[in-house]
């Protein structure tokens, strides 16, 4: 049985209208505001936990939801909680440790209660692992005085010894979320850089939300809210950063960031390299600069910081906005585009390290301006542009009260009480990855669409026909539950299906969607393949034990689609060692001659 990924939605919300024209058989009238009481506990520490690792080696006895109370964490604030929590990440045999490069049978969500947690060492965030505290009362994770290490949270340590090794290759760091602290290195000698909140070397599918890092504000500080080194895209939102030599230090690429905002720090965000980065809906306020960018490295072996969108970015009392670390000289050296920028005392909106200025500041507002090429039409020659630009037209109901784009959180619904929510294994669905639950899911959605939330407890449901999640419904995974299509229904591929349609024909209403993964099924590879699990890339590392594969066992003419690796008598063909990005190759076309 081989799995391919369709879509991906970790937080997907289709926002069609207000109203929703059908209703669950459940209720007369739609969901409507949380009804959770002040006082009680937020509904995923007390909702019924039965998800389940589909493909785990022991599904029945894997536990998914863990929380670290039930570990022996305390959360008083003064007891070291470390280990503990720790404990809590590791346990079930999980991939961590630098032995394990990746997996997707270990999932978990690790659950912090409201509480102050001390640490005095990192706590370690393992693949396929979300970390969420109280959506309600947002614990605090404390770093002790004594705290050493990278970071409070560290999604890729290096390994002791290792030579610069690290438990996981960045750009297949896949699968991460922490979501609802407050993250206090304030303990946390001025002058050390372990006063770190957050390292975070990560790629797809990964996503920081709705933190608060708390860091020195003393003379000389060196504390940092965020830091990567490496990676390869992600999202971030509903960040905030108080103090620091940083809020966040990055060198990634491909990333969203939202509704940022960095109070009192020296630098705001600082890139040493990075590109395709769109931020939208900065707060800067009380800094010395806002973007401090590395620019000028033009080749792969001097890369540096290009491809920058600022979007809704309000910066008071800060002298710079952004700062190039080298002038562009009428060359692309570091494209920047700024959209709807209002200054408040920002005397340079755009500058060059020793104090150069390319745009004045002041009490104003960057409307649209660009630096770096502009095409036109469908000509591939460029100009070079440093100056104003044209703005995009933005339609009125895309903005919000203050004429910035409309955004909304990732939903956790924290208001809602536990009768709100309605889990789907409750309710007949089984989530094994083995049997069909189409009908199971669809008669939920019939009862309970816009009634109640539809909590898809961890695990892995299989669908054979295509299944419509009507307009007005509020669906929320676990450890990203899986839905997955699978038979004969959706394998023609001249009359192709789709899996999951989001709301049916005419329908109204809004659609939330987030913590699901959309996937396939596909048959079994047929003769002459065979999987060869234990095939190993000779050139690669002594350290894998197993890599993805195709062996081939008889074959005049091939072709191979959606695969890693290739081999021939065990021979292997396509080596990662032997691709200039790192990768394995993905081979779509291979004939013995």
């Amino acid at each position: 049985m081989l799995f391919r990924s369709v879509v991906l939605a970790f937080s997907v919300i289709h926002a069609a209208f207000t109203g929703v024209s059908g209703l669950g058989t459940s209720c007369s009238t739609p969901l409507g505001a949380g009804t959770a009481a002040s006082g009680d506990p937020y509904w995923l520490e007390s909702i019924k936990h039965q998800g389940i690792a589909a493909f785990n080696s022991n599904p029945s006895g894997y536990q998914v939801f863990r929380n670290v109370k039930d570990f022996g964490a305390k959360g008083d604030g003064v007891t070291d909680d470390t280990a503990a929590i720790n404990a809590a990440i590791s346990s079930g045999s999980r991939c961590g440790g630098g032995s394990c490069h990746s997996s997707t049978v270990t999932p978990a969500v690790v659950y912090f209660p409201k509480g102050t947690y001390l640490v005095s060492t990192p706590i370690i965030a393992y693949y396929y692992t979300q970390l969420i505290g109280d959506a309600k009362n947002p614990p605090t994770l404390l770093a002790s005085a004594s705290f050493t290490g990278m970071a409070v949270i560290d999604a890729d340590p290096y390994i002791p010894g290792g030579g610069g090794a690290q438990y996981y290759v960045n750009q297949n760091n896949f699968f991460r979320s922490v979501r609802n602290f407050v993250i206090d290195v304030r303990n946390v000698p001025a002058t050390s850089s372990q006063g770190t909140g957050i390292h975070w070397q990560v790629a797809q599918a990964t996503s920081l939300m709705n933190i608060v890092v708390q860091m020195s504000t003393a003379s000389g500080t060196a504390h940092q809210g965020i830091w990567m080194e490496n990676g390869s895209g992600g999202f971030m939102g509903d960040l905030v950063f108080n103090g620091g030599k940083y809020g966040i230090w990055v060198g990634n690429q491909q990333f969203t960031v939202r509704n940022i905002t960095v109070n009192n720090a020296n630098t705001g965000i600082y890139s040493n390299w990075n590109w395709g980065w769109t931020f939208q809906g900065v707060n800067i306020n009380n800094c010395q600069v806002g973007f401090d960018l590395a620019t000028g490295g033009v080749t792969q072996a001097t890369q540096s910081t290009g491809a920058q969108a600022i979007i809704d970015a309000t910066v008071v009392n800060t002298p710079i906005f952004v700062r190039t670390s080298q002038a562009s000289n009428g060359k692309l050296g570091g494209s920047i585009v700024l959209n709807n920028a209002q200054l408040t005392n920002v005397p340079t909106a755009v500058g060059v390290v020793g104090g150069a200025v390319v745009l004045a500041g002041g009490t104003t507002t960057v409307t649209s301006w660009g630096q770096g090429n502009v095409y036109h039409g469908t000509s591939s020659a460029s100009t070079f542009t440093q100056g104003s630009i044209h703005a995009a037209t933005k339609p009125s109901v895309l903005l919000d009260s203050s004429g910035k784009i409309f955004g909304k959180t990732h939903p956790q619904y924290a208001n809602y009480a536990l009768s709100q929510i309605v889990s789907v294994r409750d309710n007949g669905a089984k989530g094994d990855g083995r049997t069909d639950d189409t009908a199971a899911l669809k008669a939920i959605f019939a009862q309970y669409a816009g009634c109640k939330i539809i909590f898809f407890d961890a695990g892995t449901y299989v669908v054979t026909s295509t299944l419509t999640i009507p307009a007005g419904t509020q669906i929320v995974g676990e450890a990203w539950s899986v839905i997955a299509g699978s038979g004969s229904a959706f394998q023609n591929q001249a009359s192709p299906q789709v899996v999951v349609q989001a709301g049916a024909a005419n329908s109204q209403g809004v659609l939330e969607i987030s913590d699901i993964i959309f996937s396939t099924i596909g048959p079994a590879p047929p003769s002459p393949f065979s999987v060869n699990s234990a095939f190993k890339d000779p050139t690669f590392s002594s350290s894998v034990t197993s890599a993805w594969g195709l062996k081939v066992v008889t074959s005049t003419n091939i072709i191979v689609f959606a695969t890693y690796q290739i081999s021939v008598n065990e021979v292997g063909i396509v080596n990662q060692s032997g691709n200039v990005d790192g990768f394995a190759s993905t081979v779509t076309a291979w004939s013995p001659t």
